[in-house]
């Protein structure tokens, strides 16, 4: 393990302190930076008393999926999958601005449905102070759910967390930022499984070519892809 400043250290201490006053918890966890090392926080202030959770849907590309596994079976964390339905909820599918409220609510109703049917007291989601300075609807849907934001009350950055995955040896400290496919749509075109799909699918081949950080956006006939500035004069070598 590498070795932490006083700050971060004690900004973990905060976090492991407040993580450890629920009476059980569920972590959301999407197999991001974010909610793998709040789920591995969890796990060291809980231990049994805390239940990992991952939504299985469209939305979600099966690799995340994987990496859950990869750092549940690691640490040998208490997990489970469950299936959400916001392809199902209109409003969801229409793909306003709020989407992602639409997304979280379903969310956060399906935990809140294992909270009570195990007799865990809290669910917690890995917001941290970076995500407050954009516009997250999905913040609104956690307030409405009573949904714990433990990053935000020891004042975590997405960097310190990565540094904090670093220091726990979680294979998701240097993970490229990700959001789920239904972000790859514009604003107003409907959210649909075979959509998802067709963007699921042109990612992995780009990821299969060797980059790293990219982004398919899909504008029906057209696909626009993004690819890192770092990766880009590859991109654009014929080869």
């Amino acid at each position: 393990m590498a070795s932490m400043s006083l700050e971060l250290q004690t900004k973990q201490g905060v976090l492991l302190d407040r993580l450890q006053a629920s009476r059980g918890l569920i972590v959301a966890l999407s197999g991001g930076v974010d909610s793998s090392y709040l789920a591995w926080a969890a796990h060291q202030a809980l231990g049994e008393e805390a239940l990992a959770v991952t939504a299985v849907s469209p939305s979600y590309p099966r690799a995340h999926r994987e990496m859950v596994e990869r750092v549940v079976e690691q640490f040998g964390m208490s997990h489970r999958f469950v299936e959400t339905r916001e392809m199902e909820r209109p409003d969801y599918r229409a793909n306003g601005p709020d989407r992602c409220y639409h997304c979280k609510t379903e969310l956060f109703v399906r935990l809140g449905e294992i909270a009570r049917a195990e007799g865990i007291g809290s669910i917690a989601y890995g917001i941290n102070t970076d995500d407050t300075t954009d516009f997250r609807p999905g913040h609104r849907a956690a307030s409405e759910h009573d949904v714990l934001a433990p990053f935000l009350d020891a004042e975590l950055s997405k960097s310190e967390i990565r540094a904090l995955s670093r220091n726990a040896d979680l294979p998701t400290a240097d993970l490229p930022a990700s959001a789920c496919l239904s972000s790859r749509l514009p604003y107003g075109q409907e959210v649909t499984p075979e959509r998802l799909r067709q963007i699921e699918l042109g990612e992995e081949r780009l990821r299969e070519l060797g980059f790293r950080q990219v982004r398919l956006r899909h504008h029906g006939e057209l696909a626009r892809i993004e690819i890192d500035t770092r990766e880009l004069a590859r991109a654009l070598d014929p080869e």
